[in-house]
């Protein structure tokens, strides 16, 4: 069958569309086409073998357990999945009824399809309900019959082309639900370049005979990226056997994929229903190649528990050991429960993953955020970063950047990671027609040249210094020094600092007779005297606090001394009771400290020539290393790629204002006349 017969059964089966105009909204085309389209290719599979399939049921005894059952009656299909139908109609003999009992007949056909297939047509897309509101409106018998017309059989249309027609249908009900398309539907140029990125290099793994290799996402939606990713698979060795993996929590999305992996004859029970991140549907289980397009910045606070129990008694063991990002975004939550699925021999797994900029730089050290990025940098996991152009989606229009990460690095990759800036006009073409938030797209040359600075690693000194770059993976580290200075304060007694300390909370717990000896006693300094050394003050005000017999509390004393006190450049340095200079909190300062370079020898450079007096708080260390200062990861596009572009020069903006208020006086004159 030809692309051309694909597009244009496509068309025919969208016809229904037109059927449906009026009593449907256009986002819901999809949950009637699309189960008539799966409901039609399964029993075009299944009637050839649907007498036989009566016949060995009616033969079983009934104490025989479900599984059993399952496994010989899809046996007589000869399927290598559970897949078989017990209602004795098929869709010729649906035509056969009177229309009037299509309704009946059709919920008979459907409730007695084998469990896995009933689930996807009952609980997923709630095709019952969908089946009433055509009777209800007079279409149902309609409906049917266009769908009954096509000839879905594996014969006619092969898996790879029921996979172009799905795709196909899939994304035309996307574009025109652009409300909700962003949510569970990657551009497909999007796909093709992840999947491209993930290939690069590993053509002549994937040739010869005999060659498995399995896919996953763990956030599939319809199952668009799992699909394209087999296409091209297929392309590079049509002899190799691609097994599709993944888990949805969407059940309408889940449906559309898991119909996906029926139709092209896959084994439905690998994709799972569910939030990956919670109930890992396929726990133990490791990939070749996974991808994802997770959610962006959605919360995961309400299933926040069984994540945080996880993290805290499994640590690295487990998928969320090396930390748990801010509870408005959990995108790294799923790249850490995708590298707990990387295989662990020498094909090892490559991962390509699309995210929003958040998981580039967001939180600082010791951060959730940035212990994940520690751990895969310091794992030496990340081959590459990928800037892709803005206004790709159609829910929305932000930067977006591809991951790449593998555990089998190529030789001249080890400790380098390759940073790509996609986003430029030279990787886009505008839409003629946007598409909500999508107004750009990647051309098929333009995928392929990123690919290509990719796969040959194209850097600053081949030429490509504008669009791509190679670092060390410490070059995206730094160490957070705690930089301190010494506090300095001069003490008054001042109208104003007695009303503050009037209001101080240690103050207010006195009895109003010590209150009002604490503050005769202090009315008792010299009012005009001003303390630059804090000793000295303090024994001044030991001294008046006895003469008017008054003993106070520490936290009393300390409320008066911070009452009374305030900074000044000129005053003595506080000393502590160990005799070091206290730190000015206030003052407090940290400093980004390169990872690749000695803390002392950078504060000797770019701190003490401008503030003599400050030292670094040596007990401020790394909780894994020891070390003074904390380690941070960020990875900072604009800082590697920004282009300065310098200002119009002043005479040209003067020339342009000047003809714009001529024209606008123009305007104004034929106003007048």
């Amino acid at each position: 069958m030809s692309s051309t017969d694909i597009k244009s059964l496509g068309s025919f089966v969208w016809s229904i569309a037109e059927l449906l105009r009026g009593d449907f909204r256009q986002s819901e085309y999809g949950r009637v086409i699309l189960p008539f389209v799966v409901l039609r290719r399964l029993d075009c599979i299944l009637e050839a073998t649907k007498q036989d399939v009566l016949r060995m049921a009616d033969s079983l005894p009934n104490e025989m357990d479900d599984e059993a059952r399952d496994t010989l009656l899809s046996g007589v299909v000869g399927q290598n999945i559970q897949l078989y139908n017990l209602s004795r109609f098929t869709f010729a003999s649906l035509k056969g009824q009177d229309a009037k009992d299509i309704h009946k007949n059709l919920i008979d056909y459907i409730t007695k399809f084998s469990s896995a297939v009933r689930d996807i047509f009952l609980d997923k897309f709630l095709f019952t309900d969908q089946l009433k509101r055509l009777n209800d409106a007079g279409l149902l018998y309609q409906v049917f019959d266009i769908v009954s017309q096509q000839d879905l059989h594996p014969d006619r249309v092969s898996n790879l082309e029921m996979g172009y027609l799905f795709e196909d249908l899939i994304r035309q009900f996307s574009e025109i639900s652009n409300e909700t398309a962003g949510e569970h539907y990657t551009p497909r140029e999007v796909i093709r370049l992840i999947v491209s990125l993930l290939l690069a290099n590993d053509t002549d793994a994937l040739t010869g005979s005999g060659v498995i290799r399995q896919v996953y996402d763990p956030a599939a939606g319809t199952g668009g990226m799992l699909s394209i990713a087999e296409m091209e698979m297929q392309t590079l060795n049509d002899r190799i056997r691609v097994e599709l993996f993944g888990q949805e929590l969407n059940p309408e999305s889940f449906a559309i994929c898991k119909s996906d992996m029926l139709v092209t004859g896959h084994n439905p029970e690998n994709i799972a229903f569910g939030n990956t991140l919670t109930q890992d549907a396929h726990k133990g289980k490791s990939f070749h190649y996974m991808l994802s397009n997770p959610p962006y910045g959605v919360d995961w606070k309400k299933y926040a528990d069984p994540i945080k129990e996880e993290a805290a008694e499994l640590g690295l063991e487990g998928r969320f050991g090396a930390g748990l990002p801010r509870i408005s975004d959990g995108q790294l939550l799923f790249l850490q429960h995708m590298i707990s699925k990387m295989r662990q021999d020498e094909q090892g797994s490559r991962i390509g993953i699309v995210m929003n900029g958040s998981p580039l730089f967001t939180g600082g050290a010791g951060s959730g955020e940035s212990e994940i990025r520690r751990w895969m940098l310091e794992n030496d996991w990340v081959e590459a970063i990928i800037a892709l152009p803005t206004d790709l989606f159609y829910n929305t229009g932000i930067q977006t950047y591809v991951w790449l990460l593998t555990n089998r690095k190529d030789a001249v990759r080890r400790g380098k990671v390759q940073l790509i800036d996609a986003s430029g006009e030279r990787f886009w073409k505008s839409m003629r027609k946007s598409l909500g938030s999508k107004r750009r797209e990647i051309p098929e040359d333009a995928c392929n040249e990123i690919a290509d600075i990719y796969a040959k690693m194209l850097n600053g000194s081949s030429g490509w210094g504008e669009f791509s770059k190679i670092f060390d993976t410490t070059d995206f580290g730094y160490r957070e020094i705690r930089v301190e200075r010494p506090l300095k304060l001069a003490f008054a007694v001042t109208p104003e600092a007695l009303e503050t300390l009037r209001e101080a909370k240690p103050f207010l717990r006195l009895d109003e007779g010590v209150q009002s000896r604490v503050l005769e006693a202090l009315e008792a300094l010299p009012a005009d005297e001003r303390w630059i050394d804090r000793e000295d003050f303090d024994r001044a005000l030991s001294a008046a606090l006895k003469a008017f017999d008054v003993k106070v509390g520490a936290p009393v004393k300390k409320s008066i001394l911070s009452a009374l006190s305030e900074r000044d450049e000129d005053a003595e340095v506080c000393i502590d009771k160990k005799g070091n200079p206290e730190p000015d909190t206030d003052l407090r300062d940290h400093e980004l400290v390169p990872l690749n370079e000695d803390w002392r020898a950078y504060v000797a450079r770019e701190v003490l020539p401008f503030v003599p007096d400050a030292w670094v708080d040596e007990s401020h260390t790394d909780a894994q290393d020891g070390g003074v200062g904390r380690v941070g990861y960020e990875i900072n596009f604009n800082r590697y790629f920004y282009k300065y572009v310098p200002p119009r020069p002043l005479e040209d903006i003067d020339t342009e204002l000047k003809a714009l208020e001529a024209e606008i006086a123009g305007l104004l004159a034929e106003v007048v006349e």
